[in-house]
């Protein structure tokens, strides 16, 4: 691995990483970051409904790039604005909630052009100590996206465990991530069963949802595999399972998987609506 890597994405977000958590109960992932009515960091936290915690999004980086985070109203990047998470960070933390940061999205600039790519010093989110990051990559190219991860598990060799995450879409296998899902390093992958109807929940309809999770399950060698949902109709444009489908018909039917690691939910902004983790919660 060529050495400028050493100061590629693991640094722009001050990755100091010190992970300390188990992963064997299951739980609820949430993404927050992309709506400002949604409540802070440190109130989402404070629901004590979510096991993790992803920040969404870092969007641009690579190719030479200054990498930038958005994470829509609740902060000002260009100003430094968003420093002030550390705090709300750490609150979490100490709530027992794994805080992550989230490179990609659905709308974005980032692609990584070679192993020396996607170099920076700078620090968007000040001093905090970060659980690990996540891959929601769906876009640019699924190039270099292994020895990313190869790079940033490199760090728990050193006595610090680095957490990776992933969001591919249901269609197995990923088109962009699924050549990094290989390498075996990913602790969870929570998986967009939703906009992709070929392999959703639909109408009473368990099996395109369960054939594709017995794929994920068998060939992705992650530690834990979580069935990815929209906390509300709106919040995708298929997919959505109402709160009696999912605990009477879905989970039951894929729980037994040792790999099972939970739900994970978009968004925090559309789950408020709902309610939808609170009424899942006992159920997970």
């Amino acid at each position: 691995m060529a050495p400028n890597l050493a100061i590629s994405l693991a640094f722009l977000i001050s990755l100091s990483l010190a992970l300390q958590f188990g992963a064997d109960a299951a739980g609820i992932a949430i993404y927050w970051g992309q709506n400002g009515n949604e409540g802070t960091l440190e109130e989402t936290c404070a629901t004590g409904n979510y096991e993790f915690v992803n920040l969404a999004f870092l969007p641009t980086f690579g190719n030479g790039q200054t990498p930038m985070i958005n994470l829509a109203g609740h902060c000002d990047p260009y100003t430094n604005g968003c420093t002030g998470l550390s705090s709300d960070i750490k609150s979490c933390q100490a709530k027992g909630v794994k805080v992550i940061l989230s490179i990609g999205g659905g709308a974005g600039s980032y692609y990584l052009t070679s192993k020396e790519d996607a170099s920076s010093t700078s620090r968007p989110l000040g001093d905090a100590v970060l659980d690990g990051i996540d891959f929601d990559i769906e876009g640019g190219t699924n190039l270099h996206w292994d020895d990313l991860a190869r790079y940033l598990s490199a760090y728990s060799k050193q006595g610090k465990k680095v957490y990776l995450t992933a969001a591919p879409q249901c269609p197995f296998p990923d088109a962009w991530v699924g050549d990094a899902l290989k390498t075996g390093l990913f602790d969870n992958v929570w998986v967009q069963f939703y906009n992709n109807p070929p392999c959703q929940y639909s109408s009473g309809d368990l099996s395109n949802l369960e054939n594709e999770w017995k794929q994920w399950i068998s060939d992705i060698p992650a530690t834990k595999i979580f069935l990815g949902l929209p906390a509300a109709p709106a919040a995708a444009g298929s997919g959505f399972i109402p709160v009696a489908d999912l605990t009477s018909k879905v989970l039951p039917a894929i729980k037994g998987s040792p790999k099972y690691g939970g739900v994970m939910l978009w968004s925090k902004y559309y789950d408020d609506q709902t309610n939808y983790s609170s009424s899942i919660k006992s159920h997970v």
